[in-house]
């Protein structure tokens, strides 16, 4: 009975409770107070419901691509470019066959020229040089020394070795020279004495083709003279080739 009372109680009180007097309390989310940014175009904060967001359609490109085309025409070729640096040397190749014999070549020639001359008669000097001129041969190969003029002539360019000996005579000045072509090379001198000597005189001298080698006597403005006779030779010139320039 106690309980029965209890409950009727309760009830009473329910429903003598005064009923709201306010607007209802709309339903908010927890963002629902956040302020929009000052540029935002968002529209603020207020009651009831917000608007649903924006859907935009997004199309994936890749699952709509096509089948692989024909290989389009082949284009004009592109200027040449600029050239690269060298490469690294490559390995050595294989040796190769023999090749064949060549030619048999030319037979080998050794260039000779050499002279040997002498004089039996004796020479004064005159108002003009006077070039020396031989009467007896002992050595002339191919001819290259000249019996009339008197004078050497290179058929082969080369280095040669000359020699003149003479015979003063007493009392006068022997002058000569060994000329090439007309350039004095080499003086044959001596002094006047009472006793006649054997004067000698060498060189050697680089010759280019047909130079010419000869012994002059010196004019008459200095007196003198070289000794000879038809019993003995006491003038002598000689020549030879050392080494050709073709070797």
């Amino acid at each position: 009975m106690l309980g029965v009372l209890l409950s009727l109680s309760f009830v009473h009180l329910v429903t003598q409770a005064a009923p709201p007097t306010g607007s209802p309390v709309p339903c908010k989310r927890c963002c629902d107070d956040l302020q929009p940014a000052e540029d935002s175009a968002a529209p603020p904060a207020g009651g009831g419901y917000n608007q649903l967001p924006q859907v935009r359609a997004y199309i994936n490109m890749t699952i709509l691509k096509g089948d692989k085309g024909d290989r389009g025409e082949r284009g004009t070729p592109g200027k040449t470019g600029p050239e690269g640096p060298p490469g690294a040397i490559g390995p050595m190749g294989s040796k190769g066959s023999k090749g064949q014999a060549g030619l048999p070549g030319d037979p080998c020639k050794v260039q000779h020229a050499a002279f040997s001359v002498g004089r039996r008669k004796s020479l004064h000097s005159l108002e003009a040089y006077q070039a020396l001129i031989f009467d007896t041969v002992f050595v002339n190969l191919d001819n290259h020394f000249n019996m009339f003029s008197g004078k050497f002539v290179c058929h082969t360019p080369g280095i040669y070795f000359f020699n003149v000996n003479i015979h003063t005579w007493n009392f006068k000045e022997t002058y000569l020279h060994i000329m090439r072509n007309e350039a004095e090379q080499a003086i044959v001198y001596a002094q006047p004495s009472d006793r006649s000597i054997m004067q000698s005189q060498s060189l050697m001298l680089d010759l280019n083709a047909n130079d010419e080698v000869w012994v002059r006597l010196y004019k008459r403005e200095r007196e003198n003279a070289i000794y000879s006779d038809d019993v003995d030779i006491y003038v002598t010139f000689n020549g030879h080739l050392i080494k050709a320039s073709s070797e």
